[in-house]
């Protein structure tokens, strides 16, 4: 029998009520449903064992999350962590992480458990941080490991109607700086996110490659760039104002001017649960409603 691990949209009544009907439909057929503790006082601690949100369970072979994409990035992330597929349910606006929608729930269950699935894999992002040292005497400090990103690593602007100066380089090798709002470092999963509200490119989720978009530059150089997988980027931040830094739109603190961040592909990927064929490009028409014209 599997140990499933419960993600569960809070704010949302369906959710729960969907996150109850799950872990009560598991618990029927052997299986052990469990989540973190405030999900647990949602969905009852007769249903599901709690587990520590902040520590993966590697006992856990599947992660299910109830909710929007938000619930799919939070979950996703931990699912990486424990070595576990991750099946998103789609309660949410957009959608476009959540392989089920609402309804389907019980037969991707028994799908997956039949074993007539398939993984998907999905790169995912690693980021360290390098605080600048408070004076040059001092040594250089550690770097600060920040969580894994399924969509994006974001460095952007602190004030209103300011800009912030990011220095790139590519590989080790400098290669241009950016007078912008900020700069977007996604996956191809992300490019259907923040990437693509500032004018990144598409890329079938399919694909491994690290997409660099810059936000608002002032430049005649706007374009985002496609990177190799390989690559790692690193973003310092130049002149005297400071940058926020943020993976999967989850802020992790303020980085100082001289302070630096480098991004690269994960080593391992995300594991999508999948049925059938997916189509991408099918995804992307109905989720802008694009016509047949």
């Amino acid at each position: 029998m599997s140990r499933v691990a419960l993600f569960i949209h809070s704010g949302h009544p369906e959710a729960i009520d969907t996150g109850r009907l799950i872990a009560a439909w598991l618990n029927e057929r052997g299986h052990t449903p469990s989540a973190g503790g405030p999900e647990v006082a949602l969905l009852g601690s007769d249903l599901v064992a709690t587990v520590d949100p902040g520590v993966p369970d590697r006992d856990a072979d599947l992660v299910v999350a109830v909710g929007g994409d938000g619930t799919v990035l939070r979950a996703t992330r931990w699912a990486v962590l424990a070595d576990a597929d991750i099946l998103g349910v789609n309660l949410g606006q957009l959608g476009y992480l959540a392989e089920v929608e609402p309804g389907a729930w019980e037969e991707a269950l028994t799908t997956y458990f039949e074993g007539a699935h398939s993984i998907a894999p999905r790169m995912m992002v690693s980021s360290q941080v390098v605080p600048p040292p408070s004076n040059p005497t001092e040594p250089v400090v550690d770097e600060l490991e920040l969580p894994l990103g399924l969509n994006e690593v974001v460095i952007e602007k602190q004030a209103i109607g300011r800009t912030v100066r990011l220095g790139v380089s590519i590989d080790g090798r400098y290669f241009t700086s950016y007078v912008a709002d900020g700069l977007i470092l996604a996956t191809p999963t992300g490019s259907t996110a923040y990437s693509l509200s500032a004018r990144g490119p598409i890329v079938d989720p399919s694909h491994r490659a690290l997409l660099m978009t810059p936000v608002s530059p002032h430049s005649l150089f706007d374009r985002a760039l496609v990177l190799d997988p390989a690559s790692t980027i690193e973003v310092a931040v130049l002149g005297e104002r400071p940058a926020s830094v943020s993976v999967d739109g989850v802020q992790y603190g303020q980085l100082e001017a001289g302070g630096r961040i480098t991004v690269s592909a994960a080593t391992e990927p995300a594991r999508f649960v999948t049925f059938g064929q997916r189509d991408f490009h099918q995804i992307l028409k109905s989720k802008f409603g694009l016509s047949d014209r």
